[in-house]
């Protein structure tokens, strides 16, 4: 493995980017890892010559892709397969705690600690070096508090419509700014863009996308939380991110070529999740739903293309009733999960 954090490893590789063939020659690996390959664009295109002359595999890890794109690097389009690592999912803990997950979310080392403390600081040494490594040093925002005063904005309306202007006055920034931003936060995968699905007839569709953050723990220290309190506002946001972080993960595992969107018409009605054109989905972080929460699925149903309909919930009652599936998300989530491979998602 050659990590390109290790400063002797990328001293020397950028000096002289050949030497990667040397390097190979005497270890004999038939698979090698290059850890970080961001940091050094260059190395790509020796990469890039040792498949087509060596048959070398090689597995490429970083955490941005922005400088890649900045510097023009070679991108090995036809030659390599894009993957994402997520957090770790519900079908990825032994005894998942929905509680426990909520609050300190799903990266590796907050579910192997069970201190808290360890938690605590783990999360915060994360936001730390994201903004020294990725941010600092890949000079990608010039003003390293305006960036982490940013970020403390935008996790507050994480799981919300984008409103640049409205986060600018929040996080004393421009509006051009922020947008820039926001971009920057997606390059480096610490956030995604929920886009909204505008194909409604019957009621127009609002055209503003939604940000999440790719990790509910990481978005709480950023916010300083140290609990989420059942049958509260915040609750149901984790709740909900909770539930997007899922079904971005099992989309990107199983291979899926199902778009995932949400739905909000300009009278405010509003369908938390599309999945393709033929699954949506309503997240309720209650105890006990009725076929009042699934008045919006309801209203989407009119339009005739979304025909499996699911309400997700803290409900332990699962049930089918006129024609709305009603879940309790462990439910839901095993039956996601189940379908790992499936040509078509089927409830």
């Amino acid at each position: 493995m050659i990590n390109l954090l290790k400063t002797q490893d990328y001293f020397r590789l950028a000096e002289n980017p050949s030497l990667l063939e040397d390097i190979l020659r005497e270890s004999k690996k038939k698979l090698v890892v290059i850890d970080e390959v961001q940091k050094l664009p260059s190395l790509l295109d020796e990469v890039h010559r040792l498949i087509e002359e060596k048959q070398i595999r090689f597995l490429l890890t970083g955490s941005s892709a922005r400088r890649l794109k900045r510097d023009k690097a070679n991108l090995l389009a036809g030659r390599a397969r894009l993957s994402y690592l997520h957090p770790l999912t519900f079908h990825e803990i032994p005894q998942f705690d929905l509680e426990h997950y909520l609050l300190w979310g799903g990266l590796p080392e907050v579910n192997i600690s069970q201190d808290k403390n360890d938690k605590r600081e783990f999360l915060e040494s994360y936001i730390e070096t994201y903004l020294k490594e990725e941010i600092m040093a890949e000079q990608v925002a010039r003003n390293l508090p305006n960036y982490s005063r940013f970020l403390k904005t935008a996790a507050l309306c994480s799981g919300e419509l984008i409103n640049f202007a409205q986060v600018a006055s929040d996080a004393q920034l421009s509006a051009a700014t922020v947008k820039n931003y926001f971009e920057v936060v997606q390059d480096t995968l610490v956030g995604s863009l929920l886009e909204p699905w505008v194909e409604s007839k019957k009621r127009k569709a609002i055209q503003t996308g939604k940000f999440y953050f790719f990790d509910v723990g990481v978005k709480n220290r950023l916010l300083n939380l140290s609990e989420i309190p059942q049958s509260s506002d915040l609750f149901g946001r984790s709740f909900e991110q909770f539930i997007f972080m899922e079904l971005n993960a099992f989309r990107s595992y199983a291979k899926q070529r199902f778009a995932l969107y949400f739905w909000r018409s300009v009278n405010h009605h509003e369908v938390d999740f599309l999945l393709g054109e033929q699954i949506a989905i309503e997240v309720k972080a209650n105890k006990k739903v009725s076929p009042r929460d699934a008045k919006n699925l309801r209203i989407l149903q009119e339009e005739g293309r979304h025909n499996i309909l699911i309400v997700v919930s803290n409900d332990p009652i699962n049930r089918l009733k006129d024609g709305i599936l009603y879940l309790h998300w462990k439910e839901f989530l095993v039956r996601l999960w189940g379908q790992l491979g499936a040509d078509q998602l089927r409830f």
